[in-house]
């Protein structure tokens, strides 16, 4: 069996924003990127709206964006006027990520939120969005105590305290990035647009992990000449950060980060949670990478009990949950493309690995070969086929699976494979 055979080649498309609804087996989807705290009353109203005018199936990506899902062509510009009319701070242009804690965490170097905005605010000046790539993105690390080592990115700046400089990187996550130098702070925004005009260069589907593999680092550093300061120490030895739980805030109080079982949730149950948030003195939310929801301004004294109410409500409350490391995309039938219903077979993967699950040990399930929910290797990956499920150990979803099952036979596979030891099972 060859992985052409189980496994047919699929590019994704453009990212779906406000202005541009993409297609998907359950209606219309939009994304959108809230820029800081989203008050609660107007998340609220956000849920709200995604019920009216959708089927209030809300998702949040590994890459922090807020989903809805379930609108059509009718419903879909009236979506848009609602979320327009709350005031919500999105961006629609090239995705430009900061610290889901930028501006209240008390241990960033810089304000990642600010430098991410005026990145934005060059960025509407030009034509770089029409000359990119839709996924092409930016990630601006102000060096608090949640990076974005994780999240990969075309273009990374990175605040660095011993230096008082920002380290610039491009290609992927962190710790694979090739790293440029440094700049002074007041050049970083010139620099950045520096770098995403050597990739517009190379044409409409290019990615500056493309250039790296075709020209090396020469170009990048070319067009950072006369702003380099010097060298940086390497992406890699920056912490890794975990966002589940509490985390201090500048000026006594708390947030906490909660996750969303495999990604989506309903908005009445975010309502919900909205609300108990609330009652414990929160004043927003804030969507993280990682699928991830930040709730901000919590008091002390009533953390718990919201802690208690969102584990209530089904949301993920602990680090440990094996939950969060089985990541499963929409699935049939949400997804026309899906061959499988990914996240109906989610909690039963979850049951029959949970002893094994961990950072060292992911499952990605994915209705079809383009791998949107994951698209990096995982300890096992399970591809929807025409056939049955493609199961790929240590690889991504157009790797050479191992073996083909029933979907029905899936949480028996699964376990035959924990119980081998993972790769060497197969």
């Amino acid at each position: 069996m060859t992985a052409q055979a189980v496994n047919l080649r699929q590019r994704r498309g453009a990212c779906p924003g406000l202005s541009a609804p993409m297609p998907t087996g359950d209606g219309l989807l939009v994304r959108l990127m809230p820029l800081g705290t989203i008050p609660l009353a107007a998340f609220g109203t956000l849920c709200a709206a995604a019920r009216q005018h959708g089927n209030g199936v809300i998702e949040v990506t590994a890459r922090g964006s807020i989903q809805v899902r379930g609108l059509n062509a009718a419903s879909a510009p009236r979506f848009a006027a609602a979320v327009a009319a709350l005031g919500i701070a999105a961006d629609d242009g090239i995705p430009v990520h900061s610290n889901p804690l930028s501006g209240l965490d008390p241990e960033e170097i810089l304000d990642a939120g600010a430098l991410a905005a005026d990145l934005r605010h060059a960025l509407a000046r030009t034509s770089l969005a029409a000359r990119l790539a839709p996924k092409v993105s930016v990630a601006v690390d102000g060096g608090g105590g949640l990076s974005l080592d994780e999240l990969a990115a075309d273009v990374r700046l990175c605040a660095e305290a011993t230096n008082n400089g920002v380290a610039l990187c491009v290609g992927g996550v962190a710790a694979h990035g090739t790293q440029l130098g440094m700049v002074a702070p007041d050049n970083a925004v010139d620099a950045a647009m520096r770098l995403l005009e050597v990739i517009a260069r190379r044409g409409r589907d290019a990615r500056a992990r493309d250039i790296l593999a075709a020209e090396g680092a020469a170009p990048f550093r070319s067009a950072l000449a006369d702003v380099l300061m010097g060298d940086a120490p390497p992406c890699a030895a920056r912490k890794c950060s975990e966002a589940i739980g509490r985390h201090a805030l500048r000026g006594g109080s708390f947030a906490y980060g909660v996750g969303l079982a495999f990604g989506h949730s309903d908005a009445a149950a975010l309502e919900s949670l909205a609300e108990a948030a609330g009652m414990a003195g929160a004043i927003g939310l804030r969507a993280a990478p990682g699928r991830v929801l930040m709730v901000i301004g919590l008091k002390q004294e009533k953390a718990s009990s919201f802690v208690t109410d969102a584990e209530r409500l089904g949301f993920i409350v602990r680090a440990d949950d094996p939950r969060r490391h089985v990541v499963a995309c929409a699935g049939a039938p949400i997804c026309s493309a899906a061959h499988i219903a990914a996240r109906a077979v989610a909690p039963a993967i979850v049951q029959a690995s949970a002893p094994h699950l961990g950072r060292s040990f992911a499952i990605h399930i994915s209705g079809c070969a383009k791998g949107c929910a994951h698209p990096a290797p995982a300890a096992l990956t399970i591809v929807g086929t025409p056939s049955g499920c493609a199961l790929i150990a240590d690889g991504a979803t157009l790797d050479v699976p191992y073996a083909l099952v029933p979907t029905n036979e899936l949480p028996d596979a699964i376990a035959n494979f924990t119980r081998g030891g993972g790769s060497s099972h197969v």
